[in-house]
C-alpha cells in the first residue's frame, strides 16, 4: 500500500506551486499524463499483493505469463481499473472470478472493465495475462528494459532494469510510485542449467518436465515497482550473517561462477556498508526479506533486497574516483551507493518521480557518510566537495509533476552538497544523525512528497530551511556572497538567490572565523582591524565575489 498521503487536493496544490517554479519546459503528451498522474482509474483501489508468474524464453528473447493483482476498494461506484504495460509487450487477457473481462487499450495504459460490483472496503483480485518481446535495454540502467547478454563461458546472462521508464516495460502493474504493493511473490521459469534471482527470499525451486526450473521468491515488505527485478545466469551463491540493530541479517551474494573468488574479496564492502548506514540511517529496512548483492550485466541498480552489481570488482566508479580526491577509491561505488538506496528509495520512496532527489541526493550523500564513519569527517567533507566538479546547473533538480518527468542529474551531487551545507547550518552532528535516522523511522515504508521531507528537516533542525530547498532544488543558481571591504568595514549580501534567501554562512576574515547572516540586502559588520582577506568555508556550497 504505502501511500499514506491520501489528501490529493493538498497534494495537487503543492504540485501547482512547484511546477510554477520550473524554468524547464517540454511538450508532454496524453501518454505522459496517463503514466505520471494518479488517474481516476488508479485512485479508487489500493494495491495489496502481486503474484508475478512468468516464463523467460532466452532463445526468442520473450516473456510470457501473468500477474495476479490483488487490491482493496477505496471508493464505491468504480468499475474500471488501469493497469500499465508498455509495447511491444501485449496484454492478452484479464480475468476476475473465472470471467474474462473487456480491456480498452490506450498506448501504455490498459483499462480493465470489471463486471463484478466493487464494494468499498472489500479485497478483490484480477489476473492479467501478457506476452511478447520486452524492450531491450540499450544503455542500462539509464535506458531501461531487459539486458540480454552472455557470460565469459557463452551462457545467457540476463537482467531487468527500469527506473524512470517504469516496471511496465517488462511486466503489467500499477506503474505509479505513489502506491506500493504490500507484498508479492515472483515466480520465474528458466532453463534448468541457470538460476533466477529476484527480490526477497527464495522459498522453493520447482523442477519441470521440459528441462526447466521455476524459482519462487517471496517479498513480505512493501516494494516499489521499479525495485522488482529478475536476474538470470549461471550463478553461484555464498553468504554471511550480519549482527545488526534489528538482529541477525542474512546477507546473500549471487555471482557468476568464474567471479566467485573476486566477489568474496570485493563484497567485504557490503558488511562495512551496512555497519556505516545503520549508524547514520537506522536499521536496515528489510530484515525479513534479507540483503542480497546480485551480479548483473550492467553497472547496477537499487532493486530492493536484490541490489544488482556490475562494477567490475573495482573500487571507485568503474575504477574512477568521482570526487577526484583519492577518497573515492576507498570503496566500491556501486556497493555503497546502491545499498544506500535501501534507505532512500526503497524505504522512503518519492510519490512522484519529479521528487527523485529524495532518492538520489540522500544516497549520493551517503557515499561521504560511509567515509565519515570509517575515515573521519575531514575525508567525507573532501569527498563531497570534490564531487562538485560533476554539477552542471543545467535545470532544476525537481522535475515536472504528474507526467513522469524527473529533474536534472544534479540531483546527485548538487543535492548531496545541499545536504552537506545543511549539516553545517545545524552544526550539531548528533542532531544531524538523529534527523537522518528519524526520517527513516518516521517515514518507514512510506511514499512521500518533497514538502514532507522539507518540513520534517526544518522542524527537527529548528531552522527554517525552506529558502535553502527553494534555492538548490528549484533554481539553477548557486548563491553568491557579494562583499566589499572598506578598512575595518565589511559589507555583504546574497545575490542570485530566491527573494527570501537568508542562509547563514561561515567565513574566515583574516585569522578570525565568524558566521555571517546575510540577506538579499546589504549589511555592514565592523571588524577590530583593517580587513585583508576573506574566504568562505568550502563546506558551504556557495560562491564568494568581491566588488559591486
Amino acid at each position: 500500500m504505502r501511500h499514506k498521503n491520501n489528501n490529493f487536493s493538498a497534494y495537487l496544490l503543492l504540485v501547482f506551486a512547484f511546477t510554477s517554479l520550473q524554468t524547464f519546459s517540454q511538450n508532454f503528451t496524453k501518454q505522459d499524463t496517463l503514466r505520471g498522474s494518479i488517474t481516476p482509474e488508479r485512485a479508487w483501489w489500493d494495491l495489496t499483493y502481486y503474484h508475478l508468474d512468468i516464463t523467460v524464453d532466452l532463445a526468442e528473447k520473450t516473456i510470457a505469463g501473468s500477474n495476479i493483482i490483488q487490491y482493496k476498494v477505496l471508493e464505491k461506484g468504480q468499475q474500471t481499473l488501469q493497469v500499465d504495460l508498455q509495447p511491444p509487450l501485449q496484454m492478452t487477457k484479464a480475468v476476475q472470478d473465472d470471467t474474462e473481462l473487456e480491456i480498452t487499450h490506450d498506448g501504455n495504459a490498459h483499462f480493465i472493465h470489471l463486471k463484478k460490483r466493487q464494494k468499498k472496503g472489500k479485497v478483490y483480485s484480477v489476473k492479467v495475462f501478457y506476452e511478447g518481446k520486452p524492450k531491450v535495454a540499450r544503455r542500462p540502467p539509464w535506458d531501461g528494459g531487459i539486458t540480454w547478454s552472455k557470460d565469459a563461458n557463452g551462457l545467457p546472462f540476463i537482467a531487468s532494469s527500469c527506473q524512470g521508464l517504469g516496471a511496465s516495460i517488462w511486466w503489467p502493474c500499477k506503474d505509479h510510485m505513489y502506491d506500493e504493493v504490500d507484498s508479492m511473490k515472483i515466480s520465474v521459469n528458466v532453463p534448468k542449467n541457470l538460476m533466477n534471482v529476484s527480490n526477497g527470499r527464495l522459498t522453493s525451486v520447482e523442477e519441470k518436465d521440459n528441462n526447466t526450473k521455476t524459482y519462487h521468491w517471496n517479498v513480505v515488505n512493501p516494494i516499489n515497482n521499479y525495485g522488482v527485478n529478475i536476474n538470470i545466469g549461471d550463478y553461484v551463491h555464498f553468504g554471511e550473517k550480519y549482527e545488526g540493530e534489528n538482529g541477525v541479517l542474512d546477507m546473500d551474494y549471487y555471482v557468476l561462477r568464474d567471479n566467485l573468488d573476486k566477489a568474496k574479496e570485493q563484497f567485504k564492502d557490503a558488511k562495512r556498508t551496512l555497519e556505516a548506514f545503520e549508524h547514520w540511517f537506522g536499521p536496515y529496512p528489510f530484515y525479513e526479506d534479507s540483503y542480497k548483492l546480485v551480479e548483473a550485466p550492467y553497472l547496477g541498480m537499487e532493486h530492493q533486497s536484490s541490489v544488482t552489481y556490475g562494477n567490475g570488482y573495482k573500487n571507485g566508479y568503474r575504477g574512477f574516483d568521482l570526487s577526484r580526491t583519492g577518497w573515492g577509491m576507498k570503496f566500491d561505488f556501486i556497493i555503497i551507493h546502491e545499498s544506500g538506496h535501501e534507505w532512500f528509495a526503497n524505504n522512503i520512496t518519492n510519490i512522484d518521480i519529479a521528487d527523485m532527489w529524495i532518492h538520489e541526493s540522500f544516497t549520493a550523500y551517503s557515499e561521504n557518510l560511509f567515509l565519515d564513519y570509517f575515515y573521519g569527517k575531514k575525508a567525507s567533507a573532501e569527498y563531497v566537495i570534490g564531487t562538485r566538479g560533476s554539477i552542471s546547473n543545467d535545470r532544476p533538480i525537481i522535475g515536472v509533476y504528474d507526467v513522469n518527468h524527473k529533474g536534472s542529474g544534479d540531483m546527485y551531487y548538487k543535492g548531496s552538497n545541499m545536504l552537506h551545507t545543511i549539516r553545517q547550518l545545524i552544526d550539531d552532528d548528533a542532531k544531524w544523525r538523529s534527523i537522518l535516522r528519524g526520517l527513516n523511522k518516521d517515514f518507514y515504508h512510506q511514499t512521500v512528497t518533497t514538502q514532507q521531507i522539507e518540513n520534517y528537516m526544518s522542524e527537527k533542525s529548528g531552522i527554517d530551511l525552506s529558502a535553502i530547498f527553494d534555492q538548490y532544488l528549484r533554481t539553477v543558481d548557486i548563491p553568491v556572497l557579494r562583499y566589499k571591504k572598506d578598512g575595518k568595514k565589511l559589507m555583504y549580501r546574497w545575490e542570485k538567490t530566491v527573494d527570501h534567501f537568508d542562509m547563514n554562512v561561515r567565513v574566515a576574515i583574516d585569522d578570525e572565523i565568524i558566521t555571517l547572516s546575510p540577506t538579499t540586502k546589504w549589511q555592514t559588520k565592523e571588524m577590530t582591524s583593517n580587513i585583508a582577506a576573506i574566504a568562505v568555508d568550502p563546506n558551504f556550497y556557495v560562491t564568494a565575489l568581491e566588488g559591486e
